[in-house]
């Protein structure tokens, strides 16, 4: 059973690296033309419409789920993300792709987020992406553990009580998101706009 937190952190408060115009390559699912995805994220942002200024909604475009960073642009090698690439696609070969359901919605401290199921193959893509880093990098970034697959559709955006946040969740009946996984994407993200967006540097099949 998941605890509901008393209060929400402002998620984007400046982590350790980042900045204004810093870059980073990380691999990510994407949910680009995934038509029942942005049929729930659009109903949670409407059922969370109130809480402007409390919460950053995400717009379908920026929708994601996080796997595995490699590095800040600009202290990593291109040739080295380019061989990761290569390896990736031989190591994702191996990975069929499948369905997924994505929802309901679980409130975290700093994000209102969506759990992924069945969560096991999203974790080989996983475990395909780090092993591919380990074919090119002397150390894969990142701990294997503690990867929990989620979507989320709003972050905090200010410090305070997560009451009205559970208050506008309570009793909202969404059914879950239908999506097909036949891709991972490595991007180059940013957050200078309180947003993560991102532009694509290389799409992967899976087998």
């Amino acid at each position: 059973m998941t605890t509901q937190p008393e209060f929400m952190r402002n998620h984007w408060w400046w982590r350790p690296g980042w900045s204004v115009g810093r870059r980073f390559y990380t691999w990510h699912l994407t949910f680009e033309g995934q038509n029942d995805v942005h049929r729930l994220a659009d109903q949670y942002r409407s059922a969370l419409v109130s809480l402007a200024g409390i919460l950053t909604p995400i717009p379908d475009q920026w929708l994601h789920l996080t796997m595995q960073g490699i590095g800040f642009v600009g202290e990593t090698k291109e040739q080295d993300v380019d061989a990761i690439v290569e390896a990736a696609h031989n190591r994702l070969a191996t990975v069929p792709a499948f369905d997924v359901e994505i929802g309901p919605e679980v409130l975290d401290p700093e994000a209102v987020l969506l759990h992924v199921h069945p969560d096991g193959p999203v974790r080989a893509v996983r475990n395909a992406i780090r092993n591919a880093i380990g074919d090119v990098l002397n150390e894969v970034p990142e701990k294997a553990e503690g990867f929990t697959p989620h979507v989320s559709v709003a972050y905090s955006a200010d410090d305070g009580p997560a009451e009205p946040i559970a208050q506008a969740l309570a009793g909202l009946v969404l059914p879950p998101a239908k999506a097909r996984v036949s891709n991972a994407e490595l991007i180059v993200i940013h957050r200078d706009n309180q947003m993560y967006e991102w532009e694509s540097f290389a799409k992967v099949p899976l087998g």
